[in-house]
């Protein structure tokens, strides 16, 4: 029988320590990744609605150049402002949904939706004058029709 001797002890365990700590660096730089890539498709996003927002800026000071992407009829400004809150709406449900959002910032969000929804025109714009299938995706849209509109 081999006796082995506390220097090979010594070499086991220096080894071990060495393969646990290979581990723990792999573990924290895959967090770490998937933290970056939440954070560049984030960004992508904002630099997204930053340009959305840009293109509303236009067709609100020419409400007539709304007819290039939709046939909506629109004769003043308010529906293409309009079209810029709701899309700006669908950008804050969707940094919440994606946890970009703390809760408070979602609450202050959520309250002013629902009261621009209930004492604004926006909710009847909604209903009447914007397809929402064509400009929302179906979890804003539904987010919507759930809970920023009153039922009566």
């Amino acid at each position: 029988m081999t006796e082995i001797g506390i220097a090979e002890y010594f070499g086991i365990g220096e080894a071990v320590g060495i393969i646990a700590t290979l581990f723990v660096i792999m573990y924290f730089s895959s967090k770490q990744m998937q933290a970056l890539s939440v954070d560049i498709e984030t960004k992508v996003l904002n630099d997204l609605a930053e340009r959305m927002h840009a293109l509303h800026q236009i067709v609100i000071k020419s409400p007539e150049l709304i007819k290039a992407v939709s046939k909506v009829d629109a004769n003043s400004p308010e529906v293409a402002y309009a079209y810029d809150i709701l899309f700006t709406f669908a950008h804050v449900f969707h940094m919440w949904k994606r946890k970009v959002l703390s809760d408070n910032e979602w609450t202050g969000w959520l309250r002013w939706m629902k009261s621009a929804f209930e004492q604004g025109t926006i909710k009847d714009l909604w209903k009447t004058n914007i397809d929402m299938e064509k400009w929302f995706d179906p979890d804003f849209q539904n987010f919507v029709e759930k809970e920023l509109i009153p039922r009566v």
